[in-house]
């Protein structure tokens, strides 16, 4: 693991404060070295529901690393001393790594999405990089994924010889299906990217940079998708302050007493 990456707990789940060049930096030492693993693109939502879910707090333990996608997790860092803390947004992160992948001929594998979307992001990603090396797609309509579907799904990916698996189930199905699906693959990095087979697919409409710069990307995708998105942001996002606050001041009283 880099040693210049510094960590930080947030409601227990450890946080990378970290930037993208750190993150592809980390992502290609594990290619080179075929350690395999997978890398968890976090936002207020996941840390959240692993507070109540046993298989999911433990298993974000054993990713490479779980980075902050979304400003409120980044300023929790930078209020925590991690002044250097950036966003890694999944969409981006992406983009990156397929220019990483163009430029080494690393192999790309595709998970996620709606029927026929995984191909119509294909499409689009080689419009971008024309020389990248996508060597297989796979639609998930069903979440979590059928055992038998999984089962072939596995075997396709083995057989691409791929080195990067976008993971695109959104959350937490992905963290799981990463969490629970990572040893049998065990020379692929599976990067768990969320809304950016929507988004670089063109199904769903990204917000502008600058609303999301302010945090306010949760406002631009619940005016959107309303019927979808409710529950996460209005009473998910306020379960995370009410438990961050809870957090806050039992670790005063700890601090007080001592």
């Amino acid at each position: 693991m880099n040693s210049k990456i510094n960590y930080k707990k947030i409601l227990e789940i450890k946080l990378a404060a970290t930037n993208y060049y750190q993150v592809i930096a980390e992502i290609e030492n594990q290619i080179i070295k075929k350690l395999g693993g997978f890398i968890c693109v976090a936002a207020v939502h996941l840390i959240t529901l692993a507070q109540s879910n046993l298989q999911l707090k433990k298993g974000l333990r054993l990713s490479i690393m779980t980075v902050p996608d979304g400003m409120p997790l980044v300023w929790l860092l930078r209020l925590n001393g991690q002044k250097k803390a950036q966003r890694i947004y999944g969409p981006n992160l992406l983009l990156k790594l397929c220019h990483l992948a163009q430029t080494k001929q690393y192999k790309v594998f595709l998970l996620g999405g709606k029927l026929g979307q995984s191909k119509i992001l294909k499409k689009n990603l080689q419009k971008k990089f024309p020389k990248i090396n996508i060597v297989g797609h796979s639609d998930t309509p069903i979440r979590p994924i059928p055992n038998l579907d999984n089962r072939i799904i596995i075997k396709q990916i083995q057989n691409s010889k791929s080195q990067m698996v976008f993971v695109g189930l959104g959350c937490p199905y992905q963290e799981l299906w990463m969490i629970n699906n990572h040893l049998k693959l065990k020379t692929q990095v599976l990067i768990g990217v969320g809304a950016a087979f929507d988004f670089i697919s063109g199904q769903v409409k990204q917000a502008p940079p600058y609303i999301q710069n302010i945090g306010l990307e949760w406002l631009f995708r619940f005016i959107k998708e309303p019927r979808r998105l409710w529950r996460r942001y209005l009473i998910t996002n306020t379960q995370f302050i009410f438990l961050l606050l809870i957090h806050t001041i039992k670790h005063l009283f700890n601090s007080q007493k001592n």
